[in-house]
């Protein structure tokens, strides 16, 4: 398995959390992000990419612990009434709402480029400073057959983002939260 496929599947996985945080529930602000990633579909790591990724602080399935991101969510972004396209180098993904209530919602992602495929998303908030979901994904992943699900969990931490930037629809980079207790 070549490093690109496991940053697409990580990608993958990783890419709808954020997308949660523009159903109009959430405060504006930092939001930490913790994505556990199950596989069916994941060809076994070789020892060296799954040295490389812990390296990096990147957990994977069979390492025990959620990738964490941070996310920043500007006033207008938590206003809005549907997810917003989600890009990644070579990968486009778009959002359609499928049913909402005023605590959860069920958003299909149609993602094309180098994933190819559909995922389907549940989200529950509780409040508007904690959110909880899943996600699953059937397509390919840089021509790889992939079949993978998450569970998301999301935790606004607060009204300022210091350095981390605001959400635009590209998978988050930034420091590293700690990881939930």
């Amino acid at each position: 398995m070549n490093r690109k496929f496991v940053s697409t599947l990580i990608a993958g996985a990783v890419l709808v959390a954020p997308a949660a945080l523009a159903a109009p529930r959430g405060k504006p602000g930092l939001w930490n992000i913790f994505t556990t990633l199950q596989a069916a579909a994941m060809p076994e790591m070789p020892p060296e990419v799954r040295a490389m990724m812990k390296q990096r602080g990147l957990n994977l399935p069979g390492l025990g612990k959620p990738i964490v991101s941070q996310v920043c969510t500007t006033a207008e972004q938590a206003a809005m009434d549907r997810p917003p396209n989600m890009d990644r180098e070579g990968v486009k993904c778009t959002p359609r709402v499928l049913s909402q209530t005023a605590i959860s919602a069920t958003t299909e992602i149609t993602c094309h480029g180098k994933m190819e495929g559909v995922g389907r998303s549940q989200i529950s908030w509780r409040g508007d400073s904690h959110y909880e979901g899943s996600y699953s994904f059937k397509g390919t992943m840089d021509g790889h057959a992939s079949n993978i699900s998450s569970s998301y969990v999301g935790d606004w931490v607060k009204a300022d983002c210091g350095s981390v930037k605001p959400f635009t629809g590209k998978i988050p980079t930034g420091p590293r939260p700690p990881a939930p207790k």
